[in-house]
């Protein structure tokens, strides 16, 4: 049986990389990232919200959000399921780190550098297949020479890690192979390799949690799974009405052109094109649903963590009307 926490939920992430007592954790992996570029002697923690740009905006949420000793800022983001732009999206967080950067009165945009970690537990078809790490940078199309090094991105899609524990060559392939697979452990491999690997296993023992350590991490994973299977729920729904749809409205298109260009052949194009349209117009409709439930969930979860009705609605999006919905729903 499994003894160890899962890193992919939303609390277990932050338990193992996101706090002072484990931060020798987070300098090591880095350092393993990043070896033979620079190394990370210490680093502080800042806020994970980053304040909007305008009064109105929403706050930007990062997992884990830090400064290193040489002025470098990192945000580490730990991603499940596959959404829509998300390569945009880490895009957009970087962006606003650096924005936010920029002093009132003189200035001469002397910025500090910007990298962003992102785990992958999905594969993005906007990066290189079967590829494990790519690393973005400001950098001359024709020559690859960089231009800046003060924006940095850097995706590790885990689903292309395959290596076993023996084909582990160095520290950053053993940190990716317990981090893919350590909620199947039964005992923390590499323990002979490197110490940081015996404070890992200390961290993320379930046995060692607290009661309260352990309703938040059940928590996290119920909301993780439930996440998963409405998402999963959505997309079926929204494929069997994209093809309902899609055969109602192809049928329709298909006689329309027929009449003009022959039965056979038009009902043939109109159902394939009514299909596609509707099948898409499904699953946009299932994603939503998906993402809403998602917000639903994480609304339960600072509700009971006490959060004000004003904060959620800034996380989540819900209006106040539906959160007071949910909190009676919780009594």
């Amino acid at each position: 049986m499994a003894q160890f926490i899962n890193p992919f939920s939303d609390w277990g992430f932050k338990h193992i990389f996101g706090r002072e007592i484990s931060k020798d954790l987070l300098i090591c992996f880095l350092n393993d990232l990043f070896a033979g570029e620079f190394v990370i002697k210490s680093l502080a923690f800042g806020n994970k919200e980053q304040i909007g740009l305008s009064k109105d905006s929403r706050e930007v949420i990062f997992d884990i959000y830090c400064t290193t000793d040489e002025g470098k800022e990192i945000i580490v983001e730990m991603q499940n399921r596959g959404q829509e732009h998300f390569i945009d999206r880490a895009l957009y967080y970087t962006s606003r780190v650096i924005v936010n950067q920029g002093i009132k009165g003189e200035w001469d945009y002397d910025i500090r550098p910007v990298y962003t970690i992102c785990f992958m537990n999905f594969v993005d078809p906007l990066l290189p297949l079967g590829k494990l790490r790519t690393d973005m940078i400001l950098a001359d199309k024709d020559n690859g020479k960089m231009v800046s090094d003060k924006i940095r991105m850097v995706y590790l899609m885990l689903p292309f890690f395959e290596k076993t524990e023996t084909e582990c060559e160095n520290d950053f392939e053993r940190w990716i192979f317990v981090l893919k697979n350590m909620n199947t452990f039964e005992r923390m491999p590499f323990l002979a390799k490197n110490a940081v690997f015996k404070k890992l296993a200390e961290i993320s023992d379930l046995r060692t949690l607290s009661k309260k350590d352990m309703d938040k991490y059940e928590d996290s994973i119920r909301i993780m799974r439930d996440a998963y299977a409405t998402y999963k729920y959505a997309i079926k729904t929204g494929l069997e009405d994209g093809r309902k749809q899609g055969l109602e409205e192809g049928m329709a298109q298909g006689m329309a052109q027929g009449m003009a260009q022959g039965m056979e052949k038009g009902m043939a194009q109109g159902m394939e094109k009514g299909m596609a349209q509707g099948m898409e117009k499904g699953m946009e409709k299932g994603k939503a649903e998906a993402e809403r439930q998602k917000n639903i969930e994480f609304a339960k979860l600072m509700l009971s963590d006490g959060d004000s009705t004003e904060k959620i609605q800034r996380y989540t999006g819900l209006t106040a009307e539906e959160i007071n919905e949910i909190a009676q729903s919780l009594h």
